[in-house]
């Protein structure tokens, strides 16, 4: 599977946000962290691209489904530390010392410490990727998510990102979850 391929999977009707443009976000959110190796680099790179390939809503696999496909297409040498990568992305934890799953996580999760307006519009974009949910169970399942996130100690495992992003993000989550009108 090569990146015609995958930028092609990225395209598949349904993907409102888990599309080409946020992949797009997420190499140029890449490629202003400094201090990476060059195999460091290429090795999130991959971990980008290949994350989100097996994306359909309604499953609770799609992470380890992507971390097997990536696995078996990436180059070798980097084939355990892309899909161990890729399957943080299910759960959001990242252990201490372990800087490039704090990148990536904190990558993916950047889009939580934009402005307002680009917030609202991720939001949105879920919200269509989810719409074979009724309203009232997706404003339970996603007050549950964001109040997850928001009771992190650390939301943003990479410290550059946490400076960046955490305050904004907090604002963003509180302000969905009230917009979302599901008591705690």
């Amino acid at each position: 599977m090569n990146r015609e391929q995958l930028a092609a999977a990225y395209a598949a009707p349904g993907r409102h946000y888990h599309n080409l443009a946020h992949i797009e976000d997420c190499l140029a959110a890449l490629a202003r962290v400094d201090g990476l190796s060059a195999a460091e680099r290429e090795t999130v790179t991959e971990a980008i691209w290949w994350r989100d390939v097996v994306y359909d809503p309604a499953r609770s696999d799609n992470e380890e489904r992507s971390a097997e496909l990536a696995e078996q297409y990436v180059r070798t040498d980097l084939r355990q530390d892309v899909g161990r990568l890729i399957r943080l992305t299910k759960t959001h934890d990242v252990s201490a010392g372990d800087r490039l799953g704090a990148i990536l996580i904190s990558i993916d999760l950047s889009i939580l410490g934009t402005d307002p307006a680009r917030y609202d519009a991720y939001a949105a974009a879920i919200r269509q990727e989810f719409s074979h949910v009724s309203e009232d169970d997706y404003r339970i399942g996603r007050a549950r998510v964001l109040r997850r996130f928001a009771a992190r100690e650390v939301i943003f495992p990479d410290p550059d990102f946490a400076a960046m992003y955490d305050r904004p993000a907090r604002a963003n989550l509180a302000r969905e979850v009230a917009a979302l009108g599901v008591g705690a």
